[in-house]
């Protein structure tokens, strides 16, 4: 395996500058993978953007020294749970997390400047996990597609009920929202 301190140093070498001085870290495919996020990452004070996605990580980490992160990249591990990210919950505006393990939405809710969220081909069953994204009035983009609630409906369908859950977004699975859909969700439509 691979820690991410290594890893780290492999990206200082590779690059030649300091991670610590970066805004873009790329740690994704390693090989071996990374299967632990360490407190090496702590260290990266300047890192708007950090791509740990396809590796074997299974749960995040505190991020405290990471007080520039916007862009979280985790797609492709094998992470169960959203947690620990209070320290970047002010700054992060984007987390991507497909391909995971994850059948919950707690924890996001703290992720007050959160504008995308790609949670596609994960394990959410319960349509009541994506009422915890309400309460996060930047959030415009979401990818849910994948994820067990969308079994047995229709695109549309799932579509219209992303929308009546939250409906500060603009797009849905990749698709902008159209006009008739929104109405269709608030039950303003036209016969």
């Amino acid at each position: 395996m691979t820690t991410c301190a290594q890893a780290l140093k492999n990206w200082e070498a590779a690059n030649e500058m300091s991670a610590e001085e970066a805004d873009y870290i790329k740690l994704y495919c390693q090989v071996p993978p990374i299967v632990k996020m360490d407190s090496s990452l702590n260290s990266l004070r300047n890192c708007e953007r950090l791509a740990l996605s396809t590796n074997a990580i299974d749960r995040i980490i505190p991020l405290a020294g990471m007080s520039s992160l916007k862009i979280l990249s985790l797609g492709r591990n094998q992470i169960k749970k959203i947690e620990k990210l209070d320290d970047v919950a002010s700054t992060l505006e984007e987390l991507w997390v497909s391909y995971n393990q994850i059948n919950s939405l707690d924890g996001v809710n703290v992720l007050t400047n959160l504008t995308v969220l790609y949670i596609s081909n994960n394990l959410i069953r319960n349509w009541a996990e994506l009422d915890k994204l309400a309460g996060l009035p930047n959030l415009r983009d979401v990818l849910f597609v994948g994820n067990p609630i969308y079994d047995d409906m229709s695109r549309e369908q799932a579509r219209i009920e992303v929308l009546k859950r939250i409906p500060q977004v603009a797009k849905i699975d990749g698709d902008m929202v159209k006009p008739g859909e929104r109405d269709i969700a608030n039950g303003t439509a036209e016969a």
